[in-house]
């Protein structure tokens, strides 16, 4: 089945079958590793893209659940040679240790900072908690999120690439 997908601002079609997770077709057919695959049950979060804004799971989605609509990816949060604003704090906080949840907390931040412009360490905790960090205790990616509100309320300028 041929679908086209919005990708990181980017129209993309491929040729797809109907079991296809969405996962693999960021990944595989995309090209666009920063999206994880962790469990494989929606447990962990790596996977996490952004599906017209909202964060979903992309290992229990299809691939043909996206045609006509827009995906973001990890990759597609940097623009114009800027960091997003999640970006640089999870760096300025020290937001990551391993790496492997980063790309899903980070847009899970975006998206939560799309809804919520100051959230609260709760609102933090409540929006990532779908999300599994086996690094860290979390304390960090909550100041990163909470940092990335303050970057984007105009309280720090963001980083160029």
């Amino acid at each position: 089945m041929q679908i086209s997908v919005k990708v990181n601002g980017t129209e993309r079609t491929a040729d797809v079958e109907p079991r296809l997770l969405l996962v693999h077709l960021v990944r595989d057919t995309f090209g666009l590793t920063g999206t994880h695959e962790g469990c494989d049950t929606t447990s962990c979060g790596a996977c996490t893209v952004l599906l017209d804004g909202t964060p979903v799971k992309s290992c229990t989605l299809f691939g043909v659940q996206a045609d006509g609509r827009e995906v973001t990816t990890v990759e597609g949060l940097a623009a114009g040679g800027e960091l997003d604003p999640v970006q640089v704090a999870f760096k300025e906080e020290h937001g990551l240790q391993c790496g492997f949840c980063t790309p899903g907390m980070m847009l899970v931040g975006k998206a939560l900072l799309e809804r919520n412009a100051d959230p609260s360490d709760d609102d933090v905790r409540w929006a990532i908690s779908g999300n599994i960090c086996r690094c860290t205790g979390y304390v960090n990616i909550v100041n990163a999120i909470r940092h990335a509100a303050r970057i984007k309320a105009g309280a720090t300028e963001p980083a160029t690439v």
